[in-house]
């Protein structure tokens, strides 16, 4: 039951098991959930935050479980990586507008982080690159797309500091 359990965990419900593209349609599909809790369902931030926390917390020794006997140290349905990264430039980008969220505008930022953030997973760019070749276990499946999270909010900084300036 544990691994089942596991395993719906680190496939976030399956998801990962598709044929084409698991990382990509987990990516759109936190996307679209994070936009409904912040956006429709109006959750709060500091709820969505434990939440986010709390599967961050609990993938480590899930995907350390999934992997052990493994050959591939990176088997592609393991997706929850996905999420964790995805999750953070979304959550970030809605702690700092504040209460004010205007929801044009949080579409098409969603949609801008959505893209960068496939970018950045799926090119991998240093230091992920080296991450991703360096640590062969869980650390390493889960924290190059953390990285990949957080050059998808310098690349927003940049972006709005640019537009602000010069627009």
């Amino acid at each position: 039951m544990i691994k089942n359990l596991n395993f719906l965990f680190v496939t976030f419900f399956g998801i990962g098991t598709i044929r084409y593209a698991p990382g990509t349609v987990t990516s759109l599909i936190t996307t679209v959930f994070l936009f409904s809790l912040f956006h429709i369902i109006d959750l709060s931030n500091n709820f969505i935050l434990i939440f986010l926390l709390v599967i961050l917390i609990l993938s480590f020794p899930a995907v350390k479980m999934y992997i052990e006997g493994n050959e591939n140290k990176d088997p592609q349905e393991v997706v929850i990586d996905e999420v964790i990264g995805q999750s953070i430039p979304i959550y970030l980008y809605e702690v700092s507008h504040g209460t004010e969220k205007i929801f044009g505008e949080a579409i098409l930022f969603y949609i801008y982080i959505f893209i960068l953030f496939r970018f950045f997973d799926i090119k991998k760019p240093y230091p992920i690159n080296l991450i991703e070749k360096k640590f062969r276990n869980n650390f390493g499946v889960i924290f190059d797309d953390i990285i990949s999270g957080f050059y998808v909010v310098f690349t927003l900084i940049i972006f709005m500091t640019i537009k602000s300036k010069f627009f």
